[in-house]
């Protein structure tokens, strides 16, 4: 395995980790995201949006933890980049279209942090082998 993907087998991890983290918050006290994320209409956040978000972060987490345990497998892979696409999608939404989520380090944060792990995933592609059997098979097609 390249040094490249090793690395973003960590970055994955440790993304993960602070995942689980910002899920245990969500679900202890929801003040959290009114004060930290969803600072233009902290009024919106309440226990139940709060715990949803926290389901949503948790499974986030585990995917990319699945991922960077299994960082091979194709499928995995693209949910996987998927879950940064759509993150990064709802925080831009929030900020740019709800307005409930300026532009704060709390916003920015989760901002950087999809941005550069689909940059990174998709840098990544290039160094995912194929299983034997299927680069096999297409050879037995072309015979």
């Amino acid at each position: 395995m390249s040094r490249f993907m090793n690395v973003l087998r960590s970055w994955l991890v440790m993304v993960s980790v602070i995942a689980m983290g910002n899920t245990v918050q969500s679900f202890r006290d929801h003040s959290f995201l009114s004060e930290k994320l969803y600072t233009g209409m902290p009024d919106f956040v309440n226990g139940l949006q709060a715990r949803t978000f926290g389901i949503w972060t948790l499974l986030s987490s585990i995917i990319r933890c699945a991922c960077a345990v299994d960082i091979q497998n194709r499928t995995l892979y693209h949910i996987t980049l998927w879950t940064f696409v759509l993150a990064l999608g709802h925080f831009l939404s929030e900020a740019f279209i709800y307005k409930t989520a300026p532009l704060t380090i709390g916003v920015m944060a989760p901002l950087f942090v999809a941005g550069f792990s689909i940059v990174g995933m998709l840098i990544g592609f290039q160094y995912i082998t194929e299983p034997e059997e299927v680069s096999g098979a297409r050879q037995k097609k072309r015979n």
